[in-house]
């Protein structure tokens, strides 16, 4: 198991890319959360083995259909033993 952190940079708020994010990580069983930034871009973290993070971040890359990612940023983190995925809905602490 592994821990990462991911922001992704573009038009990624008001396209629904964290409930898409959800329902992906939900069907490859990935353990986290993603919230939106004051900066525009998504910020998720994310825990699963590797080839299961590898093909999520590959996800990420292409986002929801109305999105357009710039960039995706990718740095490894410290295990939180997340049990479930959920959507932070405002910028509440984390």
């Amino acid at each position: 198991m592994k821990h990462i952190n991911i922001k992704v940079i573009g038009k990624v708020q008001g396209v629904f890319f964290r409930a898409s994010t959800k329902a992906v990580a939900d069907q490859m069983g990935v353990k986290g959360k993603v919230k939106n930034e004051k900066d525009g871009s998504v910020l998720i973290e994310a825990e699963a083995d590797a080839i299961t993070l590898d093909m999520f971040v590959e996800w990420c890359h292409k986002g929801p259909e109305k999105s357009v990612v710039e960039q995706v940023l990718v740095e490894d983190g410290e295990m939180q033993q997340y049990t479930n995925f959920v959507v932070i809905k405002k910028n509440l602490l984390w």
